[in-house]
């Protein structure tokens, strides 16, 4: 079942994000929700758009026809996740949401195929081109992903073994609030009910399979609780690292904006000289992904490690081994 809803809240994203025009309530009923009753509908729509927008997709509303006072529409302006996509900090991984969570998982992008196929034989006008702001610049590759992001779906407790660094990995009982990116690394925020206190745990760290245990809707998340800030006051601050970077000149301004530009007419790795050097004081390895989302048009100079990275997560994007 928390699979299904999580098809389902992948298919209603994309579907209004590729929406040339506000589509109309009963034309999705008709496309997702086509065996639910007329209470079911309301209910489950209602409850899909909340958990959407707290995610931090922007539904917007608005009228099928300009000149009648009909039935509102619903879709997701894509200019509005533009920008959040590409700067990829910890803040803006929340806002892209759903979509650059769990991307790469196989039976999701089956999903994403299936919300096209429905719209085209509809005859619904769409605009694919639009996916292209939630392709899978993030990863969310550790096998326990899918056991909390579903459990935090629908509020069940997980039960995990969790392997500090130095020690044995120890039995973990937790009520999960919300999965996080932080640092460059996945996190589940929650309530450890053995310490009985707010908690949070690197998803690398969980060693075997995670269980979701009991029923679900076992407890409620507190009100007004922000897990990206409970993420930043428990994980401890990585140190700073400097990046250089060269960018190809007129792009990658998310990148300048976070950086400092040093050099202008820097001969580049294409042997042109149009690309400028910039420095980021504090990167991380969000800078990784970052790079990626801009392409052709951004190098990682230095530091090693992290230029190392990008190398790799490009061999495996063409499925070449790495040295």
């Amino acid at each position: 079942m928390a699979a299904e809803k999580t098809e389902r809240l992948l298919n209603l994203l994309i579907m209004l994000l590729i929406q040339r025009r506000y589509i109309a309530k009963d034309r999705v009923r008709a496309l997702l929700y086509p065996d639910s009753s007329d209470e079911a509908f309301e209910r489950m729509f209602e409850r899909d758009k909340d958990d959407l927008r707290s995610l931090g997709v922007p539904i917007e509303v608005g009228q099928l026809d300009a000149y009648f006072d009909d039935e509102p529409g619903y879709r997701v302006r894509s200019d509005e996740l533009q920008l959040p996509d590409i700067e990829l900090s910890a803040d803006e991984a929340q806002v892209i949401g759903l979509a650059s969570k769990v991307w790469e998982h196989a039976r999701l992008a089956e999903a994403t195929t299936g919300a096209v196929r429905k719209l085209t034989a509809a005859g619904v006008p769409i605009d694919v081109g639009a996916l292209d702001l939630v392709a899978p610049r993030l990863n969310a590759d550790e096998p326990a992903f899918d056991v909390f992001w579903e459990a935090v779906r629908e509020r069940r407790v997980v039960e995990f073994a969790y392997r500090r660094p130095g020690g044995e990995p120890a039995l973990r009982r937790l009520q999960p609030w919300g999965v996080v990116r932080y640092s460059g690394r996945w996190y589940v925020v929650g309530h450890d009910l053995d310490r009985d206190d707010e908690r949070v745990f690197r998803l690398s760290r969980v060693e075997g399979e995670a269980q979701a245990v009991g029923e679900a809707a076992a407890y409620d998340v507190p009100a007004g609780v922000d897990i990206r800030e409970v993420a930043r006051r428990l994980v401890p601050a990585p140190p700073a690292t400097v990046v250089t970077l060269l960018l190809r000149a007129g792009t990658g301004h998310s990148l300048r904006r976070a950086g400092e530009l040093r050099e202008t007419g820097v001969v580049g790795p294409d042997g042109a000289d149009e690309w400028d050097r910039v420095v980021l004081d504090r990167g991380g390895p969000d800078v990784v992904s970052a790079v990626l989302a801009h392409g052709a048009d951004a190098v990682l100079e230095s530091p090693p490690e992290l230029r190392s990275e990008v190398v790799a997560r490009l061999r495996s994007l063409v499925g070449e081994p790495s040295p």
